[in-house]
């Protein structure tokens, strides 16, 4: 295998790790303890429906930005001088909001794992994302962390399923027909597609794939292969996590609202168990905060010749502000609320401008065809996450 081929291969497989590992962040843990713990084996429904619409988004997002070899900021600035600003702000904003709750996640999953106070947990949980920036290939130190770390999310995750031996018939059955209902499902299946597909997470992969020089049309392929891999690491995380918490919440244990997650792993397979969960809290927690500024940063490069002088220390400039505001703060519970909220105002808007980018010839190429069926189901997509802003615009004026 030449240089390159082997060079493509780790981006392509770079690319689908940061996708899952961004999706699959310290909220989205605490959002599947609590909603299985909650709908038990009709959770199973709502990760179905969500892997679908992630599904949709992904393979429109990444298609229009890697062929058009344009970033998200720069198709949105094309379509209409100005809006590439807007949307730069509106994912920076939910990127360091998230970033911070990020750094609280590193630092539980300190405490679970090694008995690290919290105040000292979040310091190293930054410093560790500091140090993959810092290094002289950052691209590469960050491809094979995501890598690593999320490969032992599934290997950890995968072991505490044996131990607690869930019911996987029913959780079948129940994906297919919820017994709690599908109208009461609704709330958990919008929350859980903001918080893996909203946001900066959306174009985490494709930024990758551009930064890597893998665009235009003849590019397809390898592009399509990057996104599919992608959904899939992030599928069968979600699967096993669900399958994990639902072994426990099964047998009628009350999970606590502080650390659900924690305390499922902890009620499941004991006290080796818990420290398990700190190792997937932690692994959970790095890559977010490592994807979350790189995919940041990426957003406003290209608007600033500054900003793309110095994108290593811009990036890691994110990590130790995101770092110091979780340190005084403390409780990262309020910002990750606003965060969901702001990202269920993004996705419609971002999706929306990848789909118009999409028929444009002068963005995608004379002889660009988008898949018919990638656009109608898009434009649903666009329309049911309009709605999911509109519910969260209440939670945002709340919070003031």
């Amino acid at each position: 295998m030449s240089d390159m081929k082997k060079k493509s291969g780790g981006a392509l497989l770079g690319a689908a790790f940061i996708m899952a590992t961004s999706a699959i962040g310290p909220g989205f843990l605490t959002q599947t303890a609590r909603f299985t713990s909650d709908f038990q084996g009709s959770f199973g429904f709502v990760i179905l429906v969500s892997i679908l619409l992630a599904v949709v988004v992904q393979l429109n997002v990444w298609r229009v930005l890697c062929v058009s070899g344009l970033r998200g900021q720069d198709v949105a600035n094309k379509l209409f001088p100005g809006l590439g600003y807007f949307v730069a702000f509106l994912i920076v904003l939910g990127g360091i909001v998230f970033n911070i709750g990020n750094v609280g996640g590193g630092a539980l999953g300190f405490n679970a794992l090694l008995g690290i106070p919290q105040e000292i947990g979040f310091f190293l949980a930054g410093g560790i994302a500091v140090a993959v920036f810092l290094m002289k290939d950052a691209m590469k130190a960050m491809d094979k962390l995501t890598k690593i770390l999320g490969g032992m999310m599934i290997v950890v995750i995968f072991v505490v399923i044996v131990i607690v031996r869930p019911p996987v018939g029913l959780a079948l059955q129940e994906t297919v027909l919820p017994s709690a209902g599908v109208g009461n499902l609704m709330t958990p299946i919008l929350t859980l597609l903001g918080g893996t597909v909203g946001g900066y997470i959306t174009f985490a992969g494709a930024h990758r794939l551009i930064d890597a020089g893998i665009t235009k049309k003849e590019s397809l392929p390898e592009i399509t292969k990057s996104s599919v891999m992608g959904i899939g690491i992030a599928t069968i995380l979600r699967i096993f996590l669900f399958l994990a918490i639902l072994g426990v919440v099964i047998q009628g244990v009350t999970l606590g609202a502080d650390n659900p997650a924690a305390e499922a792993f902890r009620l499941g397979a004991g006290e080796l168990g818990y420290r398990f969960f700190g190792l997937v809290l932690l692994s959970a927690a790095i890559t977010s905060i490592v994807g979350a500024a790189y995919t940041s940063v990426s957003f406003l490069k290209t608007l600033s010749k500054t900003i793309a002088t110095y994108e290593k220390w811009v990036t890691v400039g994110f990590i130790v502000v995101s770092t110091v505001v979780m340190a005084l703060i403390g409780s990262p519970a309020t910002l990750l609320v606003l965060a969901g909220a702001l990202n269920g105002l993004i996705l419609p808007i971002t999706l929306g401008v990848c789909l118009v980018a999409s028929q444009k010839k002068n963005i995608m190429g004379a002889d660009y065809e988008h898949p018919k069926w990638l656009l109608v189901l898009g434009i649903l997509v666009v329309l049911m996450t309009a709605y999911m802003g509109f519910t969260s615009l209440g939670n945002l004026m709340n919070l003031f």
